[in-house]
């Protein structure tokens, strides 16, 4: 069930799952862009239901991550973005035009890359976070919020949280963990050990 347009190039090792959309262009499972990288068979593995459309690149692993690459299901990945190596992907997460996914980077389920942003190796994304267009993080991006400009957290990601069906109980929860956290100039241990008293029940909270 799976397409692969004209002048795309498909690398191995790499496995691929169902129903993905290969545009023309792209490039998936070359070796990565490492200098340590001494042509040992690292892999991209990819799940179902993906789209990458034109000019898309995927690495493979290395050695010195775990070996793979790994993508999900359902995610869509818009032109000219690129995943470096040994970056883990979950499921349903949206890629934008030019963004740039540096070696080691961890996203979430459902978190959205806008336009021309950039992550640097080894961040976390977190679910359903946004990162605004022409942004970059060199830090972790928590779940469930909006980040813009250069690591600067700007507020929760809203739009995301009610178009995953998160309830409106959760949503009121994290706002007050948010006001907690930024707001009021808290320590984060003060803030952490406030928000884990007031709301640590709220499993989005939680995490």
């Amino acid at each position: 069930g799976c397409v692969v347009e004209a002048h795309a190039c498909l690398s191995g090792p790499l496995t691929m799952g169902r129903n993905n959309f290969v545009g023309h262009g792209s490039v998936l499972g070359k070796s990565p862009q490492h200098r340590g990288y001494r042509d040992e068979p690292t892999t991209v593995r990819i799940g179902d239901d993906n789209i990458f459309r034109e000019f898309v690149t995927v690495h493979r692993g290395t050695v010195q991550g775990e070996g793979e690459t790994t993508i999900g299901d359902h995610n869509m990945f818009m032109c000219s973005s690129h995943l470096g190596h040994d970056v883990r992907v979950g499921d349903r997460c949206t890629i934008v035009n030019n963004a740039l996914i540096a070696g080691h980077v961890t996203l979430y389920d459902g978190c959205i890359l806008s336009g021309n942003t950039a992550v640097q190796q080894r961040v976390r994304v977190g679910r359903l976070a946004m990162l605004g267009g022409m942004g970059a993080s060199s830090k972790d991006i928590p779940p469930f919020v909006l980040q813009q400009g250069y690591n600067c957290v700007t507020g929760l990601n809203l739009v995301g949280l009610r178009r995953a069906g998160v309830t409106n109980q959760a949503i009121s929860a994290l706002r007050q963990a948010f006001r907690i956290l930024y707001r009021e100039g808290r320590p984060i241990s003060s803030a952490l050990d406030r928000i884990t008293q007031d709301l640590g029940g709220v499993a989005e909270v939680a995490e």
